[in-house]
């Protein structure tokens, strides 16, 4: 197995990647544990971990539904090591992807050790929040409840606050307030967390923030663009794969197609003369340098594969399956 060089840091995107590396004994009393972002679509989680970790590694867009894979991201201290898994946010599925992405929401909730069911505090407690509680008590997997967005929060807060702690103080849960956009209350929630953890071992290196291969990075930088550029035009029927990456000393070409259901997406994402891709290769070229810290050409390309969200096969080829 090729082991990744450590890369310098660069503004405040660049990552360390998973490879063949010793991993140090913990000392006495470290703790260590897998924590679980739990919540509705759009409520921060992915924000959350990146500001969490100190590094860029989930995307981000004001779209419901981004993320769609379980990322891990690591955050190392003195004292304990936190693996955040981010999860799609737990909605009613409208097709195959749909699904596979709740039921491994649904999975990660058992696979992790503590639960940090993710709330918008700028809204107040609905059914959705109750129906992913209710999904929480049928587990044995301890449950803090954090109240994110308080830096948007307004003179009503105290009554959509005090909906979420009702919610958290019937099922005996703790309770944090934060904001994951400007990182007030974090330590108290990092705190919070840790004291809800096990002693344990170091499971990966201290300086690694998450054990995601760099081509799923690639893809995913992509994909938030083309979130950020073509909003509801193109919503979430847009999947990326990373063709081919070719490195030299002096520059990385990317290859990447991205995949559609229908003609008319694929007209969206070209635009006229190619306007709409130009944009999105260039926005995505420039967030993938900082990845790896180094000079990139980017080469995409856009297929029409009808109703691949619907179909095991086409998720199967993408990288969409059902988790262990």
């Amino acid at each position: 197995m090729k082991v990744e060089p450590k890369l310098p840091s660069i503004d405040n995107y660049t990552l360390s990647f998973a490879g063949e590396v010793t991993i140090p004994q913990a000392p006495p009393g470290f703790k260590s544990g897998f924590i679980g972002l739990i919540g509705r679509p759009n409520v921060g989680k992915s924000t959350l971990m990146n500001q969490l970790v100190g590094q860029k590694i989930a995307i981000t867009s004001p779209v419901a539904q981004t993320t769609r894979n379980r990322l891990r991201g690591i955050l190392t201290t003195d004292a304990a090591q936190l693996i955040f898994v981010d999860t799609p946010g737990i909605h009613k599925p409208h097709h195959q992807l749909g699904e596979v992405l709740v039921e491994n929401a649904k999975i990660a909730i058992e696979s992790v050790d503590v639960v940090l069911f993710v709330v918008d505090g700028t809204v107040p407690c609905g059914t959705g929040d109750r129906y992913i509680a209710d999904l929480l008590t049928r587990s044995h997997t301890p449950v803090i409840v954090g109240i994110n967005k308080i830096d948007q929060q307004t003179a009503d807060s105290q009554r959509i606050d005090e909906s979420y702690l009702d919610l958290a103080n019937a099922h005996q849960w703790p309770s944090v307030k934060f904001s994951a956009k400007d990182g007030t209350g974090l330590l108290q929630l990092q705190d919070l967390l840790i004291n809800n953890l096990e002693t344990g071992p170091l499971y990966y290196p201290a300086d690694l923030v998450t054990d995601q291969p760099e081509r799923f990075i690639m893809g995913e930088l992509i994909r938030e663009q083309i979130l950020l550029l073509t909003r509801e035009e193109v919503p979430h029927s847009v999947a990326i794969a990373i063709d081919k990456v070719e490195e030299t000393p002096t520059i990385t070409r990317v290859m990447a197609t991205i995949h559609v259901e229908r003609d008319s997406q694929k007209g969206i994402l070209i635009g006229k003369g190619g306007s709409m891709l130009k944009s999105v290769g260039s926005a995505a070229r420039e967030q993938i340098q900082k990845l790896i810290s180094g000079k990139v050409y980017l080469e995409l390309f856009v297929k029409v594969q009808p109703k691949w969200r619907h179909s095991r096969l086409h998720l199967a080829e993408l990288g969409y399956r059902i988790e262990e």
